[in-house]
């Protein structure tokens, strides 16, 4: 399947559709916004819906085979803040805090792409690991800590103070995405697929309606984010673009050299293209209050994001065909 093909399938699927409108209703000045704490409560379900997915996908089956790809998915995810925050620095021109506050975002990952990736693959009748959300877990917390602990090995050697880490990880280990993926995996290692089958027309059949309803309003959040381009400049808009190509390539290479199937691949280089959005920010609130939120929400959510929902996807998707030798 070509890349303009696998595009156009993209972008006539209900959640992406839905995407677009949000972004539209800014354009027109419409009033139309999701409720806030209708945005929290599928955010909730989201994530808790792909723990348990993930959580019984492993409990059927062989531990054994997760040791590939988990250390291929640490691997990345450690990596990644690390040539980010050098890139930023060096090339971006941004100071100590605000390059690892991007390198953080950039290193983490995003659920809801991870939502909008696995969704696309079961509407194309692609297999994937089952095993894939418990890499979405792994991937969330590393980057944070590495960005920040480059961040405060640098800022010490100025003379300036910052958050401890033992603060950072338990920010982290205790905000909303983390409990509700690692839980939601543990309940579904614990019940197995037969014990899922009484909630799954709630957490299976609704997952797409829900997807919509919540890239509805980040397509809204994302087209005010726009307008904060002049802020960002061109070589960070830049970045939010490239690199997530780039790491995107390096999570279907690396996917095939651990054995994962090509479904997989279009997931782990989905998982190494992402920017978090929810995990990332609390914890860099915490740990660099400095930083600019106007640089990590706006490349992240406004150029990184919707590039990934509308482009990056179906790019994943080919490179993982070319790869595989699929057509």
């Amino acid at each position: 399947m070509l890349l303009l093909d696998i595009v156009g399938s993209n972008l006539g699927s209900p959640p992406v559709l839905c995407f677009v409108l949000g972004a539209i209703a800014v354009a027109i000045r419409s009033d139309l916004a999701v409720p806030e704490p209708v945005f929290s409560a599928l955010s909730i379900y989201l994530m808790l819906s792909i723990g348990l997915r993930g959580g019984a996908e492993l409990a059927s089956g062989h531990l054994a085979n997760v040791a590939g790809p988990v250390l291929a998915a640490l691997a990345i995810s450690c990596s990644i803040p690390l040539w980010s925050n050098a890139l930023l620095r060096r090339l971006g021109g941004l100071s100590i805090v605000d390059a690892a506050a991007m390198a953080a975002h950039y290193g983490s990952v995003s659920a809801l792409t991870f939502a909008a990736v696995t969704t696309m693959l079961d509407r194309q009748g692609v297999p994937f690991e089952g095993y894939a959300a418990a890499l979405l877990a792994i991937m969330e917390v590393p980057a944070i800590v590495i960005a920040v602990a480059m961040a405060k090995r640098s800022m010490a050697a100025a003379g300036q103070g910052a958050s401890g880490t033992v603060a950072v990880l338990r920010e982290v280990a205790s905000s909303k995405s983390v409990v509700l993926l690692a839980g939601g995996i543990a309940i579904g290692m614990l019940v197995g697929p037969a014990g899922l089958v009484k909630v799954k027309p709630f957490f299976a059949d609704l997952l797409q309606g829900a997807l919509c309803l919540f890239l509805l309003e980040l397509g809204r959040v994302a087209a005010l984010g726009t307008r904060e381009f002049r802020v960002v400049g061109l070589r960070l808009a830049a970045f939010a673009i490239v690199m997530p190509v780039l790491h995107g390539a390096l999570g279907v290479a690396a996917a095939y050299a651990v054995g994962m199937s090509q479904g997989g691949a279009v997931v782990l280089g989905t998982l190494a293209a992402s920017a978090s959005y929810i995990a990332a920010p609390a914890a860099i609130r915490l740990a660099l209050p400095e930083a600019n939120p106007a640089f990590t929400l706006t490349c992240s959510v406004a150029i990184t994001f919707p590039f990934n929902i509308i482009i990056g996807l179906p790019l994943y998707d080919a490179m993982a065909r070319a790869v595989y030798g699929a057509s």
